[in-house]
């Protein structure tokens, strides 16, 4: 049986507002009237196929202080709407093409600044800690947003496990690198590997997750099996998938999107619904299955947690 728990703190209200777009130009045309008329009608609000469900469920999931009371999204909407470039560029194409992917046997190099260095398979990296079952807020640039149950352990348990020296100021990962696996590395959309990037602070936060699962079983593909980031109060594009490398670094590593778009994208990329993106509003979204619009919540609602790691930054600049 999983277990739901939440503070009081976590529960928000919500204002409805208007909308703009929330992708770029070709995916709009491309999916808008699908998704208003199937969301209008209750139904599916895109047509196509069902997740790759792996069949495997977690046995022991203990509780978690960290949850949510809202409604989740839909396990299908969560596993067949979602960027994973190196699938492809549309928000179906992971679900479609990421079967290529072996998620077993998986190993994650550990290097940098940090006392255990190594090639680790997955298992023994995230051995022995106990899985937790946390329900997030997740919020996506492009103006719309989803709650996940995510499955995973703290972040800050691996890098307590790896000690990392005290030159290590920011935590870099990288993406598994295969075109074979991942068909959409063929495209030069982005400069591969993708990398992302934490401060050490951010890594160490108790709501950063390192998730192996959602809903209860082992990761799909498409969401970045075996094992992924989770940052909820950052935006989507924060949370690396199919991680094969984590480094302990002295400086700032130049994260993909950044390195992509420095005008829209930055390293921080903290929500913060003051800070439009170039081409669309951030002041509000559309949560995943619902009709209504809702207001943006600076640090997508997690700011008790989290707004004293940037206090005296000006979120504007740093976004």
């Amino acid at each position: 049986m999983l277990f739901k728990f939440l503070k009081p703190s976590d529960v928000k209200s919500h204002e409805i507002t208007p909308e703009k777009i929330y992708q770029n130009r070709r995916d709009f045309m491309q999916t808008s009237a699908a998704f208003g008329a199937a969301t209008v009608l209750g139904t599916n609000f895109l047509e196509i196929p069902e997740a790759r469900a792996s069949g495997r469920k977690f046995e022991h999931i203990v509780p978690s202080a960290y949850g949510l009371a809202e409604r989740q999204t839909s396990y299908k909407a969560v596993t067949t709407y979602n960027n994973f470039y190196e699938f492809g560029t549309g928000k179906e194409d992971p679900a479609r093409h990421a079967q290529t992917l072996r998620p077993r046997p998986w190993t994650v190099r550990i290097d940098g600044h940090v006392e255990k260095p190594g090639e680790y398979d997955l298992d023994d990296l995230i051995r022995p800690h106990a899985l937790q079952e946390r329900i997030y807020r997740m919020r996506c640039v492009e103006a719309w947003s989803m709650v996940i149950p995510w499955v995973g352990i703290p972040l800050a348990d691996i890098i307590s496990k790896l000690r990392p020296t005290s030159k290590a100021k920011y935590v870099r990962f990288e993406t598994l690198v295969d075109k074979k696996q991942m068909p959409g590395q063929s495209r030069s959309v982005i400069n591969w590997p993708y990398v992302e990037g934490l401060r050490m602070d951010e890594a160490m936060n108790p709501l950063t997750l390192m998730a192996v699962g959602l809903y209860g079983e082992e990761l799909p593909n498409q969401n970045g099996a075996p094992i992924r980031l989770v940052v909820p109060w950052k935006y989507g594009f924060k949370g690396i998938k199919s991680i094969v490398r984590i480094s302990f670094v002295d400086r700032k590593p130049d994260n993909s999107w950044r390195r992509l778009a420095p005008d829209e994208y930055g390293f921080y990329a903290n929500v913060n619904p003051q800070v439009d993106h170039p081409r669309w509003t951030q002041a509000n979204e559309r949560r995943i299955g619902e009709f209504r619009r809702r207001e943006t919540l600076m640090f997508n609602g997690y700011g008790e947690e989290v707004a004293s790691m940037y206090s005296g930054m000006n979120l504007k600049k740093n976004y």
